[in-house]
């Protein structure tokens, strides 16, 4: 219409004379306006708005921040919507929010860079995302928020502290939550191996089982300790409860040596060991039944071997007579009692051999060389004490005893016949008389 009213308003200003000159200025000036909006269409046409990079999946932990970012060039006119592909709802369109999620926010770098952050992700943000231009066809690209959750041990359902009796049965149950699914494995805190029984005669050993329930049959005390019930899911950190399996049995004594000597007025050490679970109380008493009571004389202490073995010890000083004699250990707790028995004798220590000379030095007629002799032999008669404090005869002195015995016999019978040779005489000058 306005190409039609200049040219009406040109023809009435004009001769006719130039009515050929005003058409055919006319169809040019229509001619170029046209030209400029084919022109229009065709750059439009050719710059339509398109995604540079793919959204990209991402996958972030419950309670921390996420973000998709969308890449449009030659967006022009057009808007970018964000939208919650699974559940069809508009989170926001360029740059305002729509929906009511106070954690979704949008944000435009004034190019091409559109982001969607969400903060503090739940697990009901888990879903397809959709980065959308409102070109004709719809131009869209998703991805997929995926929300994991570190493990967590649910204690409620899960196995505490137990007591079984040797010989019995104990479950262990462990319940952990998040996501993915975590998986339990089971260890031993002390590292050993756990044995799981699957017969009369079959059993197996493992540092680890998996599974909710740990089942430990025909237990032992070797099996008491702390079970360790590990949760991991592949996301960090992996958590972890401990369990302690007390196995209750009444007390079992060993006594290494039953019997044994020491020489008076020497130190000597009385042992036993125990094992005992619960906890049992340990005492020492005289065969008489009198309790003896840790003094300067008497001193009792006590060794953890383990959580159920320990070894007893009473240490006597400088012996007496008094000593002598039998001494019981005796352990006791809640299931039972039990009683070593140990005796102590005297331990005769017989009298060193005197060295012939008082004094080394005042040989008389012997040199150094005879001197050394002499300290090498002394020296050899002292070994005849042994370690643990008994006296045992060396076979040089039975030797000597021998020698001795053997020379005292022979001057009976010498003397007896000089008896009787000496009364023969003096009857038979009787007779010659």
């Amino acid at each position: 219409m306005m190409i039609q009213s200049r040219c009406k308003f040109k023809l009435k200003r004009r001769y006719r004379s130039r009515l050929g000159r005003d058409i055919a200025t006319c169809l040019t000036y229509t001619t170029l306006v046209i030209g400029l909006v084919l022109m229009q269409y065709d750059y439009v046409s050719a710059f339509e708005p398109d995604f540079v990079f793919p959204l990209e999946n991402v996958t972030v932990a419950q309670g921390r921040d996420a973000t998709f970012t969308c890449v449009v060039n030659n967006l022009g006119g057009y808007r970018v919507a964000w939208i919650k592909a699974d559940a069809k709802a508009i989170l926001a369109i360029h740059e305002h929010v729509i929906t009511n999620n106070g954690r979704l926010s949008v944000t435009h770098n004034d190019f091409n860079t559109w982001t969607l952050n969400i903060k503090s992700v739940k697990m009901e943000d888990r879903g397809q995302y959709m980065c959308q231009v409102n070109t004709d066809p719809m131009k869209m690209q998703t991805a997929f928020l995926e929300v994991v959750i570190p493990p967590d041990i649910v204690y409620e359902e899960t196995s505490g502290d137990m007591m079984v009796p040797e010989g019995g049965s104990a479950k262990l149950v462990c319940k952990a939550r998040g996501y993915p699914k975590p998986k339990i494995t089971w260890k031993r805190e002390d590292g050993r191996e756990i044995i799981a029984r699957t017969g009369p005669h079959g059993k197996t050993k493992s540092h680890q089982v998996e599974g909710e329930m740990l089942s430990l049959t025909k237990i032992t005390r070797s099996e008491m300790g702390a079970y360790l019930c590990i949760a991991s899911n592949s996301v960090p950190p992996s958590v972890s409860k401990r369990m302690k399996v007390q196995v209750h049995f009444h007390p079992l004594i060993q006594v290494p040596n039953q019997l044994v000597g020491a020489p008076l007025l020497t130190d000597v050490t009385l042992i036993c060991n125990v094992e005992a679970s619960p906890k049992a109380i340990n005492y020492w008493q005289r065969e008489n039944g009198e309790m003896i009571i840790s003094n300067d004389r008497y001193l009792m202490s006590e060794i953890e071997n383990s959580m159920y073995a320990v070894q007893m010890t009473l240490v006597l000083r400088k012996t007496q007579k008094s000593d002598f004699g039998g001494y019981k250990c005796i352990s006791k707790n809640s299931i039972g009692d039990a009683e070593g028995t140990i005796r102590l004798y005297e331990m005769e220590l017989h009298k060193k051999k005197q060295n012939r000379y008082n004094n080394y030095d005042d040989i008389s007629g012997s040199n150094d060389e005879d001197n050394e002799a002499i300290r090498s032999e002394d020296q050899n008669d002292e070994s005849i004490f042994g370690s643990n404090g008994r006296l045992f005869k060396d076979a040089q002195s039975n030797l000597i005893n021998s020698s001795k015995a053997s020379t005292s016999n022979f001057l009976l019978i010498v003397s007896f016949m000089s008896t009787v040779f000496s009364v023969i005489l003096s009857k038979l000058l009787s007779i010659t008389l």
